[in-house]
Formats: structure tokens, C-alpha cells, sequence
């Protein structure tokens, strides 16, 4: 995802309304928006994603983006959490959404942030409950692949391709990982 600047996004103080201006705070922070009538700081969070890896008969399930960004490029099920959800709460309901799996989370694999990227991407390994492996409304397809035939060349994200890296040492040591 792009880099977005607080001054490309928003331009007027969600409290009163008046004109919002950038200023460091802090030494060493960055600049923030803030509202040069009623003092309110208009932080900018990241986005949280939340994100499910999981195996139907040996392979990795992976679907092909059926949205932008990276359209057409593979990705495991995740997506944004909601505001009151837990993250691990949102990687069940997303991959449940996404590919028509029920899945139970059974650990972290991990937390991929970037400079310049606003979405911090959890990750959790997951076990497959029920469900049937089937296209949802943000997928053109979607396959179990053997963790020896992963695509790597077309993988959507580099959290992505680090979060497989880091699946396959920990469940399939055997298989050779590419950097």
C-alpha cells in the first residue's frame, strides 16, 4: 500500500470543524495534523489486519485477489478488523468470508509492519474445523497448493511472502524456502 501523509487525507478538524494543520509535537515524532482553533491532535493509527494460514490434504490455502489493491495476485485469507472484534476473532470471520472455511486459530505466526505502510498484518496459523473450500465475493479463485508449488512470483504483499516463509519453517521444515 502507498504511503498516505496526513496532509493528502484530511483537511478539516472532525471537532469543530475548522482548518487542520500539521506541527511536530515532539521531537523525534512525526508531524501530526492538528486543529489550530480547538487543539484537538488528529493521530492516524495504523490500519490492523488480521490474517488466517491454514491446510486442506497437505496444502496451504491461498486465493487469488479479486480486489485492489494487487488484483489477481495470491494472498492467504485476512482482512481489516472491525472496531469491538478481537484480531483473532476477525482472522476466523475473514477466511470464513473469503474462501468458505471455518477455522480455529492456533497460534500467532507473527506481526508484519513496514515503513511507509499504514496496515500492521497479524498472522495466525490456523486448523481447518469445517466448511468447504469455495470462491467468496473478493477472490477470482482460490487453491490449496502443495507447499512445494506456492506462487511465489505472484504472491499479493510482502507480508505475504514473509508470513509463508516463516509457515513452512515452522509445519514443513523439509521444504525449501526461498528468500
Amino acid at each position: 500500500m502507498a504511503d498516505t501523509t496526513a496532509t493528502t487525507l484530511f483537511r478539516y478538524c472532525p471537532k469543530c470543524g475548522a482548518n487542520l494543520e500539521t506541527r511536530v509535537l515532539k521531537e523525534g515524532e512525526p508531524e501530526r495534523l492538528i486543529c489550530g482553533i480547538c487543539g484537538f491532535v488528529f493521530y492516524q493509527d495504523p490500519k490492523v489486519a488480521a490474517c488466517a494460514v491454514c491446510t486442506i490434504e497437505g496444502g496451504i490455502v491461498l486465493l487469488r485477489r479479486g480486489i485492489q489493491p494487487q488484483f489477481g495476485k495470491w494472498v492467504f485469507p485476512g482482512g481489516f478488523v472491525d472496531r469491538g472484534e478481537s484480531v483473532a476473532q476477525a482472522a476466523v470471520r475473514e477466511t470464513f468470508e473469503e474462501v468458505g472455511l471455518r477455522v480455529s486459530v492456533t497460534g500467532i505466526l507473527d506481526v508484519y509492519s513496514y515503513p511507509g505502510n499504514d496496515v500492521a498484518v497479524v498472522v495466525y496459523a490456523a486448523d481447518v474445523i469445517g466448511g468447504r473450500l469455495q470462491i467468496g465475493d473478493e477472490a477470482e479463485d482460490v487453491r490449496a497448493f502443495p507447499p512445494e508449488q506456492l506462487p511465489w512470483d505472484d504472491l499479493a504483499f510482502e507480508s505475504t511472502a514473509a508470513a509463508l516463509r516463516d509457515y513452512l519453517r515452522r509445519f514443513f521444515p523439509r521444504v525449501r524456502v526461498p528468500r
